[in-house]
Formats: structure tokens, sequence, C-alpha cells
């Protein structure tokens, strides 16, 4: 009877924590995954289907649990390397786990959000640069409360002249994520859409491999240029996060 009491308290205390996150996110159908870490985040998983947004043009499917228990350390040693400091000053605290992520009927890796404090994570994302995307997006949470140090036009100036991003990372057709041989500036084909995705795929690389960075540099002064400007930039948020 006492472990019966104690299941349905459980049950209870979780139910009760789903709906006051929910108040606080406003994505339906969550259920918590993690609610204690080292740096705080608490991690929710979709237990169905859910359509958000103004127009409900973000989408994604419940997360399957097994899918999820085999992935979630890769996942939280990425997420580890950020303190409960840093976090706050970009605004992340909740990360939801769901599957075939889109907005707009686009497909991606992650939407952050940091108005309500929380970034989507689709656990089917390409593996191959599914670490790389986790850290592509919280770059965009940091630059999104961060806006005055990461100056696009400074960052672009950084570019040959005759270079012009796209209009937007949607509209454009560079989407390939595979490092370039020769770099020449761009470390991916997607770095060449717009600069906010420029600076979040050098980000990105910076969180998972900075030996490739080190050479990519050597000769590379656009690059070099562009990766110290991010340096230099989050040394203003938190003197140690890289």
């Amino acid at each position: 009877m006492k472990i019966l009491i104690l299941f349905i308290l459980v049950f209870h205390i979780s139910h009760v924590n789903a709906d006051e996150i929910y108040n606080l996110i406003k994505i339906p159908n969550l259920e918590i995954y993690k609610l204690k870490s080292d740096n705080n985040i608490r991690y929710l998983s979709a237990r169905g289907n859910f359509k958000i947004g103004v127009s409900k043009n973000i989408t994604c499917d419940k997360a399957n649990i097994d899918n999820l228990n085999s992935k979630f350390s890769l996942i939280e040693k990425n997420l580890n390397q950020y303190n409960s400091d840093f976090l706050n000053k970009i605004k992340l605290k909740y990360i939801v786990f769901c599957e075939n992520l889109f907005i707009s009927g686009i497909n991606t890796g992650g939407i952050p959000d940091n108005k309500n404090r929380t970034l989507i994570l689709d656990i089917n994302f390409n593996q191959k640069y599914f670490e790389r995307m986790i850290h592509h997006e919280i770059f965009h949470m940091i630059q999104n409360s961060h806006t005055n140090f990461f100056d696009e036009n400074k960052f672009s100036s950084f570019n040959e002249a005759s270079f012009n991003y796209a209009e937007c990372s949607t509209c454009s057709n560079r989407v390939n994520l595979d490092l370039y041989k020769n770099t020449d500036g761009f470390l991916t084909e997607y770095s060449k859409s717009i600069p906010s995705e420029d600076m979040a795929e050098i980000f990105s690389f910076l969180m998972t491999d900075k030996k490739i960075i080190k050479e990519k540099i050597k000769n590379d002064k656009i690059l070099f240029n562009k990766v110290n400007f991010i340096k230099f930039s989050l040394a203003k948020i938190d003197k140690n996060i890289l």
C-alpha cells in the first residue's frame, strides 16, 4: 500500500510540474524527462505530437522514449559544457525533446525561443551533425540575447567584398553542413547563407572540435578574423565559455 501511495504521489507531482511548465513555455503534450541537473536545465519530452506558433507553423512528433534514452547521455554531455550562470545570461532553462521538427514545412534540428527560455531539439536530426547542431542552436540563443555583442555588419566586413550572403537562411540553397576542405572564409556551405548562421557554424565547431578551428585559421585570414570576433564577443558574456 505504501508503495502504491508513493507512486501516486510521484505521478501527481510530475503531472503538476508539467502543467506548471506548460504555463511558462506554452508547448502542449510534454512530460518531464529529467528535472534536476548540475546547470539547472530542465529536460522535457513530447508525449504527443504538437503544433505551436501563431499560425501553428511549428510541428513536432512524440519522442520515442527508447530513442531518447539512447541519445540522452550525448545530449547532456554537450549541454554540461555550459554552467547555470551562462545559461541564465542567454535565457535558456528548458530543453524540449521531440522527433521530426518542422517550421513552415522546413525540417530543422532545433528551434530556440529566448522569450520562453526554451530550446526544442529534434532527437532524429542527422547524427553526423547532431552534436554540432546543439551548439549551433545555442549560439542563436546567445546572439538573440546579446545582439549588441554580435554586430552582423562588422562580422560580414571580414568577407571578400564580392561575396554576398543570401536574403534569409530559408530562401537559400546553401544548406550542406559538411566541413569544407578549403575553407576560404567559411567552414561549411551553410555558413554562406546569412551572417548569423555563419557565426553559429563557427561556434558549433569551437564547442565540438577546437583542433579543426585551430588548423583551418592557420592559412585563412578571413576565418581567423571571424573566429577572433566571436571569441571576443563571447568573452563579454563569459570569459570562460571557450
